[in-house]
């Protein structure tokens, strides 16, 4: 592949965030220049940490709409439980994929050890859904590693998790078009890839990088400009995230764990939990509170993105 290659336009750094009580997060999208790639709206790496499997690090039983939450571990386990009555443990290389729709709910927690902590390292995005199928029935999929398509070139080994990538096809159901692929380069290991006209960019998780000339080291998102070939060269051992996908002709808003296409409707979902409308997950009694806690988060998730000065259309 020659050149020109795409440029970075923005350079977006990771920002702490909590999740759970003793469960901090380094957040990525949303941000106050990029609120989206492609259908991507939010980018979370969990890790590497040690977290305690004594319960209070866990992700208790929370609501979604309008989204499908993407889980992918490089180290650890979780335990998800979901209100259709899955539960599923996720491992390295495996795919968690569930697809909120009209409203689910959800906990991921970890799964206890006898030495009460646990090594934890992964990633967790959100893809919005087309607004055609944004009220659709929630639905769980796992995909173990074995089923993903995985492959090496020029230096670097992929999986794909999601999409079409490199002439290849991930079986993960999707909703709109996208790629999402995890990357892990060798010294020297050169990614080339074509988007056409779909926006991409590439999480820098570990390691650094060359981009037109430019080196990253620094763990952050690096967004490329559209209609450009794209070429990654690693300077050593390099762990990231390629991910994009077509865009969305109209706007998508925030509030707490809501997206949608309206602010309405993330007026009713929240009022919908706050008054214990959605559904419950089997055998998972504790839940964050529809009453002062929810107010309370959804606050904080307004002030968090106020703070960091994020211009984000979240709801108030």
């Amino acid at each position: 592949m020659t050149g020109p290659f795409a440029k970075i336009e923005p350079i977006i750094p990771p920002r702490s965030a909590q999740i759970g009580a003793h469960f901090n997060v380094k957040r990525i999208l949303p941000y106050r220049s990029k609120r989206m790639v492609g259908p991507f709206i939010f980018l979370d790496e969990m890790g590497p940490l040690t977290a305690p499997t004594d319960g209070t690090a866990d992700v208790l039983p929370h609501p979604h709409i309008g989204l499908s939450t993407v889980t992918y571990l490089f180290q650890g386990e979780l335990m998800h439980r979901d209100s259709l009555g899955s539960v599923q443990k996720i491992t390295p290389g495996d795919v968690n994929w569930m697809t909120a729709g009209r409203g689910i709910t959800h906990s991921e927690r970890f799964i206890d050890r006898e030495s009460h902590r646990t090594e934890i390292h992964g990633v967790q995005a959100w893809v919005a859904l087309p607004q055609e199928f944004e009220e659709i029935e929630p639905a769980f999929d796992h995909y173990p590693e074995s089923k993903l398509p995985k492959f090496h070139r020029d230096g670097v080994s992929y999986q794909l998790i999601a999409g079409q990538a490199f002439g290849e096809s991930s079986p993960v159901l999707t909703h709109s078009k996208l790629f999402y692929v995890a990357t892990e380069f060798e010294i020297s290991g050169v990614l080339h890839f074509d988007p056409g006209a779909q926006e991409a960019a590439f999480c820098l998780l570990a390691g650094s990088v060359e981009i037109n000339g430019e080196v990253f080291s620094e763990p952050s998102l690096l967004v490329f400009e559209k209609d450009q070939p794209i070429q990654i060269r690693a300077g050593e051992p390099t762990r990231g995230m390629l991910l994009g996908g077509d865009g969305f002709p109209e706007p998508r808003f925030i509030s707490w764990n809501f997206v949608s296409s309206s602010k309405d409707r993330l007026e009713k979902a929240r009022e919908d939990w706050k008054n214990d409308r959605f559904p419950r997950v089997p055998g998972d009694a504790s839940f964050v509170s529809p009453a002062g806690k929810v107010r309370k988060l959804a606050q904080y998730s307004v002030l968090e993105f106020e703070n960091s000065r994020m211009n984000l259309n979240v709801c108030e």
